[in-house]
């Protein structure tokens, strides 16, 4: 298996140039029959449906070419509009200004229709700027600036946020004497949402109003929303009381409720638009249930499902994909299937959301098998995959060990055209790393600056783990000092990943080296550094510093772990300060903050064997025992060590007969 090379060249497709050259003299090509030169007066109609129905970009600008140099037929505002609207689907941007330019030239009028055309290809090509240079021209067109040209031009900077440029506009169109619309002020709304200016959205309601122009639903809705989004939940909610609510006013305030997690008060709006006569729709209903969903309560979430179906409310795709999140969530394998399996009945077709979601929910389960099937199934419906859906198979591939198939994923990834997000690289590198790849890994990593997908220190981290498990530490020391060229910080886990690998190749002083420069640049440490730093001093015998390191963590306020205790406790041991390891042991355990298990109890014996005796280590064991705690493999070694150095005091037979039998 190999990882196809020159994948950053697949990615990039390059259109071939398209002659836009009319009025040239006809040159009969007798060789080629489907380029049709009509030899008889073309009715108008006829040439809107041929333009229209050519499927090929190519074939029909060359039959509209044809028609301008063969005499028989002189283009009109129909036909050029059919021809700039095809050019524009295909954002063939050049074509359109050679087009109008032709029109202009033929003293052909270009209607406010057309210009609309064009503004909207202009915006699907994310050309505002080039939009803008076109809408200034208008007049030498034939074609006078109206309130929705101005519009449309108003919302492709918008889309393209340049807001900078739709206040000179919005003013350049009330110099001109046009009033705007509620179509006009709900782009601005959106302008100022936006670019954080809520306040400014607020006072523009007010401006609307006074000018005779009542603010919509839309108008509402986007200042709610966009409050909403910015955490300002309350405060959108205090706004709604000014003015009648409706449907999407309600839906952004159950959403922003959501967000938080206030699943109390999403509720309670619901129970509101009941009261006030507001039917909630699939929208309301679809938020709440994956709110539920993502909190894990799948019970309450499906008892919302049935609510639906009661108020006559039909479940959508984003329905039925959120309870099925929410049961993969739960671990609820089988009533995802089973929630699939009635969507389909139900006559709701799933999308690539809905199908990503199943995918990731079998990929967590380490159904490979059938995630190739549902793969294969979405073919067979006309689900185009996007990146998501590869990338999620490439790490479930990657997780179950099947490296192999994991590669082969990216390559179809590639072949079919799907370019590669930083998740999906990430997972790629990891899955290089993990069959030992890393000069392959690394150069993946180089390509996704030339390939516009600049790695994240998600990226580097899973290249500087891949390479510490493998021993070479070196390598990834000199990987975190390459991460400043890539515009890249390191994290706290960076630095995990490496103090882990220093500490197991044993390279001690370089590890202090690096502790050193955390806390130079002064980096918060995290309950996994204080356990890797920990661990680290441990094995060196340094058990004195560990005790010492635990207090820093418990001032700092990070709460130890299960690792933590049982680190602390080899470390009161490994000093013959057993007792008090034991004491601190119950302590813990009396808190029901920590449940020890035979790992900690292992300690405990080592540590009682080794500095109280062998009489002691028994009562201990007795004590286990009791607990229902049963000695592992580990823990009989210890014991049985123990003993041999204690042959002076007792014959080890009779101390294992002793212990057997109180099993």
């Amino acid at each position: 298996m190999y990882l196809k090379e020159g994948c950053s060249l697949l990615l990039k497709t390059r259109k071939s140039p398209i002659p836009f050259v009319l009025n040239t003299n006809p040159i009969p090509n007798p060789d080629k029959p489907n380029n049709p030169v009509p030899e008889s007066y073309v009715v108008e109609s006829h040439v809107i449906k041929v333009l229209k129905h050519e499927p090929d970009i190519v074939s029909s600008l060359e039959y509209f070419k044809s028609l301008v140099n063969s005499g028989t037929f002189k283009h009109t505002q129909l036909t050029y509009k059919t021809m700039i609207e095809k050019l524009g689907r295909n954002n063939e941007m050049d074509g359109i200004q050679y087009l109008l330019q032709q029109m202009k030239l033929e003293s052909v009028p270009c209607s406010e229709e057309l210009f609309i055309i064009v503004m909207n290809s202009y915006r699907r090509a994310k050309l505002g700027e080039q939009c803008l240079k076109m809408f200034y021209r208008i007049r030498e067109f034939g074609c006078i600036p109206s309130v929705k040209i101005y519009n449309h031009v108003l919302d492709v900077l918008l889309s393209e946020n340049m807001f900078k440029m739709i206040n000179p506009l919005y003013n350049n169109m009330k110099g001109e004497g046009l009033e705007p619309n509620v179509f006009t002020y709900n782009i601005l709304l959106k302008a100022l949402c936006k670019n954080g200016k809520v306040d400014g959205a607020c006072k523009l309601l007010v401006e609307m109003s006074n000018k005779g122009c009542p603010p919509d639903d839309v108008s509402y809705t986007t200042i709610i929303s966009s409050m909403c989004k910015s955490g300002e939940v309350d405060k959108a909610k205090e706004l709604a009381l000014r003015f009648e609510p409706v449907v999407p006013v309600y839906n952004a305030l159950i959403h922003g409720m959501c967000r938080e997690y206030r699943i109390k008060e999403a509720f309670d709006l619901m129970n509101e638009m009941v009261d006030k006569g507001v039917d909630p729709n699939v929208i309301s209903y679809s938020t709440v249930i994956s709110c539920l969903s993502d909190m894990g309560i799948i019970d309450l979430s499906l008892a919302v499902f049935g609510q639906m179906f009661v108020r006559g409310c039909s479940p959508n795709v984003h329905t039925f994909t959120s309870l099925i999140k929410g049961y993969f969530v739960r671990g609820r394998l089988g009533d995802a299937l089973g929630l699939w399996k009635l969507m389909i009945q139900e006559g709701v077709w799933p999308n690539v959301v809905s199908y990503n979601t199943l995918i990731h929910g079998l990929c967590s389960n380490g159904n490979m098998d059938e995630v190739i099937s549902v793969w294969n199934q979405m073919e067979k419906d006309f689900v185009r995959p996007n990146v998501t859906t590869y990338s999620t198979i490439i790490n479930g591939f990657a997780k179950s060990g099947d490296l192999i198939s994991a590669c082969e994923v990216w390559n179809k990834m590639i072949n079919c055209g799907c370019r590669p997000n930083v998740v999906a690289y990430t997972c790629m590198v990891d899955v290089l790393c993990r069959m030992s790849m890393f000069d392959q890994a690394f150069d993946l990593i180089d390509s996704m600056i030339a390939d516009g997908c600049p790695p994240t220190v998600v990226t580097f981290n899973n290249f500087i783990k891949g390479l510490c498990r493998s021993g070479r530490v070196e390598w990834a020391m000199s990987v975190l000092y390459q991460m400043e060229k890539y515009e890249c910080l390191p994290n706290i886990r960076t630095y995990n990943e490496l103090l882990d690998g220093l500490f197991k190749v044993n390279a001690f002083r370089e590890a202090c080296g690096l502790i050193r420069e955390l806390e130079e640049k002064e980096v918060e440490l995290n309950l996994v550094t204080y356990n890797t730093i920990m661990y680290g001093l441990s094995f060196q015998g340094m058990n004195q510093q560990v005790l010492q390191l635990l207090g820093k963590m418990l001032v700092k306020g990070v709460k130890p772990d299960d690792i933590t205790v049982n680190i602390t406790i080899n470390a009161y041991c490994k000093l013959g300060k057993v007792r008090t390891a034991i004491r601190v042991l119950d302590n813990i355990t009396a808190e029901k903050e920590f449940c020890a298990d035979i790992i900690t109890h292992t300690i405990v014996l080592w540590g009682i064997c080794n500095w109280l005796g062998t009489e002691e280590a028994i009562v201990y064991l007795h004590e286990m025992l009791k607990k229902g705690i049963f000695p592992n493999i580990v823990t009989w070694n210890v014991l049985v060590r123990g003993f041999f150095s204690n042959l002076g005091h007792m014959g080890p037979i009779r101390i294992l007969d002793d212990i057997l039998g109180t099993q």
